[in-house]
């Protein structure tokens, strides 16, 4: 059983297809979205699935222009235990809106607060500023997404009780190699982020984390455990 945390699936060519294969083979796939907008426009194809979920998201790349999709998100945050992609991006392409980045997340932060959920979290060049929203507002069950920050503060976001995603990419790199060493083995979980990530391979993953696809599930299922 592979289990694939971060997925775009609703961005690939043909979708439908893509979640019938993974769901005959009996993988665990949690398929984010960009907007709530896409969320809706998703969810009803997901009826039947076993194991398959689509998460709820609105991607901070998207805030300065999808501030009005704000009310959909609370409209439709009981429909999912599933949250993403959300959080901050400070690159050099979105720094300009981090502004309207942080008013969007803790207006996320506020409507989630307190409902059982699981959170996937993107977090480039903003780790720190996201890890200190996520603790004002006591967020539990949080994946870090492709982490690519600063690997003295994988033991704070580990002292919160979060957990990491780790895709091919990151173990292709020498800073990816680091962070993935600076985890424990009991807080990593798999990734894709296909179809945005080209190196998306998670059976290389369990290759290079010499980690059997049953002990990543042990992980999945502890962290599942919170929200039911």
């Amino acid at each position: 059983m592979i289990i694939d945390t971060h997925c775009h699936f609703d961005m690939m060519p043909n979708p439908e297809q893509y979640i019938r294969n993974a769901e005959k083979r009996g993988d665990i796939i949690l398929g984010m979205t960009n907007l709530p907008s896409h969320y809706k426009m998703g969810r009803c194809h997901l009826n039947g699935y076993k194991h398959i979920r689509l998460a709820l998201g609105f991607h901070p790349q998207l805030a300065a222009e999808s501030v009005n999709e704000l009310g959909l998100f609370d409209q439709l945050v009981d429909t999912t235990s599933y949250i993403g992609e959300i959080g901050l991006d400070f690159s050099k392409n979105n720094y300009h809106t981090q502004d309207r980045q942080i008013v969007c997340l803790r207006h996320i932060l506020a409507t989630i607060k307190g409902k059982n959920k699981i959170i996937s979290v993107h977090s480039r060049r903003a780790e720190k500023v996201l890890l200190e929203l996520l603790n004002e507002y006591k967020a539990k069950n949080v994946i870090f997404h492709w982490y690519s920050g600063s690997v003295n503060l994988v033991k704070d976001i580990i002292a919160q009780g979060y957990y990491f995603s780790v895709n091919e990419a990151m173990t292709l790199t020498p800073n990816g190699q680091k962070i993935i060493a600076a985890i424990p083995k009991d807080r990593i979980l798999t990734e894709s982020d296909s179809p945005f990530n080209n190196r998306h391979d998670i059976n290389s993953v369990l290759k290079y984390l010499n980690e059997s696809e049953e002990n990543i599930e042990v992980n999945f299922r502890r962290l599942i455990a919170g929200i039911m």
